[in-house]
């Protein structure tokens, strides 16, 4: 495609997510390439800052849409990922792309088979906080180390089992220190209180010993708290890094060089590895919590 012409795109569900990313695509930055035709929700809402409202049906078969940012909530995501790729339009999903690592194996398939672009949005990575421990966790050897996640309580229904609602905190641990084995999996489930604690131990290929944890709760504040102990001293915490700019902004700069064929397939494969790898063991997770 020219870049005289631009990639039409269509934002499914205007949550806190779909907001920003409505935001962003009007931002002039992102003009050059991307033109917002419409969102998708099942509200009724008609139009959005001067954005119109369009019926699913019709974004999916429209010739001006071209690409479609799911900002969905996550049980949403395999399914309508499926549907724009089968009208032959690429997709950004917020992540986790699906709730199973074998759905979104299929899903990578058929973007594939249908030569479109399947980008999963990772901001976290993205963050100054990550930059900050990517640095220096850099040639380190790790003995053991923990990140516990604190938070309100999230409707699973909506946004799967706390291993693929967390899959963020995850994606930092494989990203710092390489492909993970489980090692074991719990979880402390009282629905009466709005309790759920989720503790997993994962090691790395040096036999480095992992914590995450993922505790929510009414009246729990949003939190990551970080400890890593390594053969040259530890880190607990991170400093406050300052405000995380444009983040979102940032993620969408990679889809766009992404749909202009500027990522290397190496890179490309490189991160579809690590994708999958955390829906993987994401799934393990659940399977050893939940035995069905």
């Amino acid at each position: 495609m020219s870049t005289e012409r631009k990639f039409g795109v269509v934002v499914v569900g205007v949550g806190r997510a779909g907001s920003v990313r409505i935001r962003d695509l009007r931002d002039p930055h992102s003009s050059a390439f991307l033109n917002l035709v419409g969102f998708v929700s099942r509200r009724e809402l008609g139009s959005l800052d001067e954005v119109r409202q369009i019926p699913l049906e019709d974004a999916l078969c429209s010739h001006e849409i071209d690409v479609a940012y799911i900002c969905s909530e996550s049980s949403s995501h395999e399914d309508y990922i499926r549907q724009f790729l089968q009208a032959g339009k690429h997709v950004l999903v917020e992540y986790p792309m699906a709730l199973s690592s074998a759905a979104a194996q299929d899903l990578w398939e058929l973007a594939a088979q249908k030569g479109k672009v399947l980008h999963e949005e990772h901001v976290e990575l993205l963050m100054q906080e990550f930059a900050f421990l990517k640095k220096e966790v850099a040639g380190k050897e790790l003995l053991k180390g923990s990140l516990h996640f604190t938070a309100s309580p999230l409707e699973e229904e909506k946004f799967g089992f706390p291993a693929f609602s967390g899959i963020s905190r995850l994606t930092w641990l494989v990203s710092l220190f390489g492909e993970l084995s489980l090692i074991s999996a719990t979880l402390e489930d009282r629905k009466e209180d709005q309790y759920l604690k989720m503790t997993v131990q994962l090691e790395t290929q040096d036999k480095g010993l992992l914590s995450w944890i993922e505790e929510r709760g009414p009246g729990f504040k949003r939190n990551r708290y970080l400890n890593f102990q390594f053969k040259s001293g530890s880190l607990e915490n991170v400093p406050n890094a300052g405000v995380n700019k444009n983040i979102f902004l940032k993620d969408q700069d990679i889809f766009v060089q992404k749909l202009l064929g500027q990522v290397s397939a190496e890179d490309l494969d490189a991160e579809k590895k690590r994708i999958l790898h955390c829906l993987g063991l994401a799934d393990d997770i659940r399977k050893l919590c939940r035995p069905e």
